[in-house]
């Protein structure tokens, strides 16, 4: 890390580097007290860095909490054959280490994402996650877990809901407990915006059930109809059955799973049934 600083911004290369341990499709390290660097772990992640150098410093200032903006998007090199992305440091644990647990930040959350839900430029990018699907290992988990009708419940009115009939809206796409920082129980902040795009709020608005001890507040204070409230339940259940799943595969010692993510997922699937 330490090498590429020195070829590409030598102006930041003296600065303290500490690897950050986590992180699924990128290697964090912290630059210094407010700056961090990240490199993507595989030769597909960089086209999501580019995307989110394109679009996220022009919504860094309508969003009411601090996200981390974008500074340089460096080449790939000899030494390094990605490009990888230079951003200001979040401040904050994530809380999949650091949980919410302030009632308030229901209204912290529902705020933010109105904030983030406007209407993007025509050539934004169509989010990754604009139908809702379910995620690998979905049958698999539910069996594990021992839920299935219920499970399936879910599921199946989710799916049935209608779609979204309104403008496509910018979307985070990907907020789970990683993808977030908390202070004094709280939100503090939102990372990881690799799937910023354009699509439907109920992919954002499952983190309600995910990332808050309770979820009813949230949808009281974002304001949202029914149908986007059951497609809403169907991406929560997605994520969670999908945490789950990485805690089974922390168990096993499979490489990426991550075993404190199961008790995480259960309590959400619990939140959820």
């Amino acid at each position: 890390m330490r090498t590429l600083l020195k070829e590409q911004h030598p102006d930041l290369a003296d600065l303290e580097l500490k690897e950050i341990v986590g992180g699924w499709g990128n290697q964090m390290w912290r630059l210094g007290d407010d700056l961090a660097v990240r490199m993507p772990r595989a030769n597909q992640a960089h086209e999501p860095l580019r995307r989110e150098h394109r679009w996220l410093p022009g919504l860094a200032a309508q969003l009411p909490l601090p996200v981390p903006t974008p500074l340089h998007l460096c080449d790939p090199s000899d030494s390094f054959p990605r490009t990888w992305l230079i951003t200001t440091w979040v401040h904050g644990e994530p809380a999949d280490h650091a949980p919410v647990t302030d009632p308030a930040a229901a209204d912290v959350l529902a705020d933010f994402l109105r904030a983030l839900h406007t209407e993007p430029p025509a050539d934004a990018p169509v989010s990754d996650r604009s139908i809702l699907a379910p995620s690998p290992g979905f049958d698999e988990v539910q069996a594990y877990v021992g839920r299935a009708d219920e499970i399936r419940a879910v599921w199946e009115d989710a799916i049935s809901a209608s779609p979204w009939d309104g403008a496509p809206v910018w979307v985070h796409g990907d907020l789970h407990p990683a993808n977030v920082v908390v202070a004094d129980g709280t939100l503090a902040g939102v990372v990881d915006f690799e799937e910023i795009g354009a699509g439907d709020p109920a992919t954002d608005l499952a983190s309600a059930w995910i990332l808050l001890p309770e979820a009813q507040r949230f949808f009281d204070a974002y304001g949202v109809d029914d149908a986007t409230v059951r497609r809403a339940r169907g991406w929560a259940l997605t994520r969670a059955l999908f945490l789950i799943a990485m805690g089974i595969n922390g168990e096993k010692g499979i490489p990426g799973g991550k075993t404190h993510w199961g008790p995480i997922g259960h309590e959400a699937l619990d939140r959820l049934l």
